[in-house]
């Protein structure tokens, strides 16, 4: 191996006019001596997102434009991929800025674990204070429970990676990213990747700092997805399933059976035995309890100031609910056509 091998970063762009310059100047700031290339694959933005990223590339020559008409995630990444040349593929994000040292720690990394795929550290973060607020639920391990690259975790092989750092010769050999998936593609990947024999590898020292949605209207949409797409994956391989994505849809239907107890109630409890009652008392203990829950860890969460707190409490929900109703839809109807709303205009 070379001591610098050259990286082509790769980046599927859609309706990110507010983002892309400091992506793109995180990138192209990387304290590596090696050659560069990043690869934008341009998806049909209604911003002005593709006259920025074409001010960016006729300022600098390393930068690369592809059009993803389709405007899919998988389908720019392989396209971004296949218009790249160097021996190392950083996949990256528009609403991610890398810290100057991401790439050589990276990759170094990648050599000294025997690794073929790296990923690390989701370092949530905002530029408003619900976007805050959200990223700090982002960060609280009941936000999303198992994932490291969200709350952390010791070195070591994982499951996936957060975004990738990976050597090229992968792709040739287990394959590129899987155009059907329009979400959990990554998740999948490594999955052939293991397969494969090789490994995926997860270290904590990466941090990549992540601009979550900015709205809850957004995150809802996303969650929701994201819900979908996880059911889709579980549909399909039998490693995707586990029972920590129980949980949520268990919890959607605590809560809607108690608030459903607690409209009920009222009307039937002269015509009910003792046991349908304390059956109803239970359930409407289910919302009460999960919202004073969520309020605890808003109030315990990264969040700074009050606020902030209070507004990490209401991403929980935020997060939860409608990912555990797309993961209900998704398992009995597939995914197949579900996307988020809250990017695709």
């Amino acid at each position: 191996m070379s001591d610098f091998p050259g990286v082509s970063y790769v980046m599927p762009v859609l309706n990110e006019a507010d983002y892309l310059d400091e992506a793109v100047a995180s990138i192209l700031a990387q304290e590596y001596d090696g050659d560069k290339e990043l690869v934008l694959a341009l998806g049909p933005s209604t911003d002005n997102t593709n006259a920025v990223a074409k001010r960016l590339a006729e300022h600098d020559p390393r930068i690369i434009l592809v059009n993803n008409p389709q405007g899919r995630t998988p389908i720019a990444l392989n396209l971004a991929i296949r218009a790249s040349s160097l021996p190392i593929v950083i996949r990256v994000d528009a609403h991610s800025e890398l810290p100057a040292d991401y790439t050589k720690r990276g990759i170094e990394t990648l050599y000294r674990a025997n690794a073929y795929d790296v990923g690390g550290l989701m370092d949530a973060r905002g530029r408003t204070s619900v976007q805050r607020g959200i990223a700090a639920a982002y960060h609280s391990k009941f936000g999303f429970g198992g994932p490291a690259y969200h709350s952390g975790a010791p070195e070591g092989p994982a499951e996936s990676a957060y975004l990738g750092i990976f050597r090229r010769e992968v792709f040739e050999e287990v394959g590129y990213y899987n155009e059907e998936l329009w979400r959990a593609q990554d998740w999948e990947l490594c999955l052939r990747i293991r397969k494969a024999g090789h490994t995926v590898w997860f270290d904590p020292d990466l941090k990549v700092g992540y601009y979550p949605r900015d709205t809850f209207a957004s995150l809802i949409s996303q969650s929701m997805a994201s819900g979908t797409w996880r059911a889709e994956i579980a549909r399909r391989f039998p490693e995707g399933k586990s029972l920590r994505h129980d949980i949520p849809p268990l919890l959607l239907v605590g809560i809607s059976a108690g608030l459903i107890a607690s409209l009920l109630e009222p009307a039937i409890r002269d015509q009910s035995s003792k046991p349908v009652l304390f059956i109803m008392k239970v359930l409407k203990i289910v919302p009460v309890l999960y919202s004073v829950v969520s309020l605890c860890a808003g109030l315990s969460s990264k969040a700074v100031g009050t606020k902030e707190k209070l507004l990490a409490a209401c991403a929980f929900p935020a997060i939860h609910l409608p990912w555990a109703f797309g993961y209900i839809k998704g398992r009995f109807c597939g995914a197949a056509g579900t996307v988020d709303k809250g990017r695709v205009k």
